[in-house]
């Protein structure tokens, strides 16, 4: 029998809603940061924590992800998490006070540090090599467009009602995505054609022992750390230190968003047909100069800060189009979705850990400004240096198993 034929296009603007849906929830946490700090009347430190906890939870989520995530059929799974972390942002919007915020926002990242992980398990199990990076390319458009225009809308909603109407949003998101994902998304079920597993923990002690997936791993947590010591307290920095007013840091997340949605797709090109490695060493290079930038200018034009964020944006988001399939194509295509699912609890695990880290360097002066910003931005730059270098010793697998035919176009 011959298998169905499903669209490349189609399964990637599917893939990248989702992605879109549960980014926009993480992100705009960042941004209503000042608004939460006043709500809530809580510190920079019990803000980071409320940064964190989604992080933390979703590492823990991950772990327990790699444990079943290639015992199911791809899709199905997908859309039932993804349901799961709609109604745990549900959750968010009804939380009463910073305690259940937290404990909404653990339940958030629960579920949406498993859908990042199964996103990337369908790209590597459906692309081919050759077009990975390209793929990677269009589902980073994902957090373009949450940028350019999820986290403006965001803002505005939240300027117009609540806080809270954000997550409102989000809902209404994820419920039409889900039902999008269910006519279009492909049945994929190759990884389950193979022999019963001895135990539940079989794949990933498997995939624990591979050495390469080590360092996949250890080149995902030198990309977070990288980034995310600075990004969760660039709104609050730009309010308080550059004089950036509230209502006009939709203006950062615009400027930043319009640039990434084009320099996404490049990146993915140039990546492909250039050399995946050579591509990432080029731009984890150039993101030197806005990590430093952002975090060292102690005052600046909103013409001038939206000059260095949007190179922050496009710089240090693009190192990972061309990272993302070198990490993806490291993974044994047999134990992929068990690898990605443990690749994610390290990314969320040094996400949470970069954002309590800043939040404990960084301090508010009487004014409200904040001081230790700069040293940040050191830690930063030094785990990017460390990614460069160790970016070579990942071995990239560009087998890719039997599945159905996915046109291109």
């Amino acid at each position: 029998m011959t298998p169905p034929t499903y669209s490349e296009r189609a399964l990637l603007f599917t893939l990248a809603g989702i992605q879109f849906s549960h980014i926009l929830d993480f992100m705009i946490m960042m941004p209503l940061g000042p608004m939460l700090m006043v709500e809530l009347d809580i510190t920079t430190h019990e803000f980071g924590l409320l940064v964190a906890s989604y992080s933390f939870s979703a590492a823990v989520s991950g772990l327990f992800a790699a444990t079943f995530v290639d015992r199911f059929e791809r899709k199905r799974l997908l859309l039932t998490i993804f349901l799961l972390f709609g109604l745990a942002t549900l959750a968010c919007a009804l939380a009463p006070g910073y305690a259940t915020l937290i404990a909404a926002r653990c339940m958030a990242g629960a579920f949406g540090g498993m859908l990042g992980a199964l996103v990337q398990t369908i790209v590597g199990d459906t692309i081919p090599f050759a077009r990975r990076a390209k793929a990677s390319g269009t589902i980073a458009t994902a957090f373009s467009i949450s940028t350019v225009a999820g986290v403006p809308l965001s803002l505005w909603l939240a300027s117009l009602f609540h806080w809270r109407a954000p997550f409102v949003f989000i809902v209404v998101l994820v419920g039409g995505f889900a039902l999008i994902g269910w006519r279009l998304l492909p049945e994929l079920h190759h990884h389950l054609n193979r022999e019963k597993r001895a135990h539940p923990f079989s794949d990933l002690f498997a995939v624990m022992r591979d050495a390469n997936h080590w360092r996949a791993m250890t080149l995902s947590a030198l990309l977070i750390f990288a980034g995310f010591t600075v990004i969760p307290y660039i709104t609050v920095y730009a309010v308080n230190n550059i004089n950036i007013s509230q209502h006009d840091i939709a203006y950062i997340y615009l400027a930043g968003g319009t640039a990434t949605l084009i320099s996404a797709r490049l990146i993915g090109h140039f990546a492909d047909t250039h050399g995946k490695v050579e591509v990432y060493r080029l731009i984890a290079f150039a993101a030197m100069l806005p990590l430093l930038a952002v975090t060292q200018i102690q005052s600046a034009t909103l013409g001038w800060w939206l000059v260095c964020t949007t190179l922050f944006f496009v710089l240090v988001s693009g190192r990972f189009i061309p990272a993302m399939a070198i990490i993806t194509s490291a993974a044994q295509p047999r134990l992929r979705g068990t690898f990605m699912s443990l690749n994610a609890t390290v990314q969320s695990l040094a996400m949470g850990l970069a954002a309590s880290l800043s939040g404990f360097i960084i301090t508010q002066d009487a004014t409200g400004k904040i001081i230790g910003y700069q040293n940040v931005g050191y830690v930063a730059i030094a785990a990017n240096l460390l990614g460069i270098w160790y970016v070579s010793r990942i071995v990239m697998h560009d087998a890719r198993p039997n599945l159905p035919d996915v046109a291109p176009k």
